[in-house]
C-alpha cells in the first residue's frame, strides 16, 4: 500500500502528543505564584488608623441675640434731663447683657 503523504507520516512509537497552548502555561505560572502572595499578604500589620481632623462648613452664628427697647430711644427731644438720665442708668444693665451675648455668639466665629 502507498503512503498518501510522505510528510503525514510518522515514524513508529513516536505518538504526537499535545502541547500546552500558550494561555495555560501562563496559568500555571500564575497558579503557583498566587499561594505565595496571598500569604505574604497576610503577614504584614494592618495599617494604622489615623484621625485626620477636616474642617466642615458651617455657620458660625447660630442665634441673633434679640435687641432690647431701650427707654432712651423712646424720650422725646424735649425731656427733662433727669428723665433721660434715668432712662440711662434703667438702659445700662440691658445694654450689658445684649452685649454680652453678641460677645458669645461672635466668639463661636473665632
Amino acid at each position: 500500500m502507498r503512503a498518501k503523504n510522505a510528510s503525514m507520516a510518522r515514524p513508529p512509537g513516536r505518538h504526537k502528543t499535545a502541547a500546552m497552548p500558550h494561555g495555560c502555561s501562563l496559568l500555571v505560572g500564575l497558579l503557583a505564584i498566587l499561594p505565595g502572595l496571598l500569604v505574604a499578604g497576610c503577614a504584614g500589620a494592618p495599617p494604622a488608623t489615623q484621625i485626620v481632623e477636616v474642617p466642615v462648613y458651617r455657620p458660625c452664628v447660630g442665634y441673633v441675640p434679640i435687641k432690647p427697647d431701650y427707654e432712651f430711644g423712646k424720650l422725646s427731644l424735649d425731656a427733662a434731663a433727669g428723665d433721660k438720665v434715668l432712662a440711662l442708668a434703667r438702659d445700662w444693665p440691658r445694654a450689658r447683657r445684649y452685649e454680652g451675648e453678641l460677645e458669645a455668639v461672635l466668639a463661636g466665629c473665632l
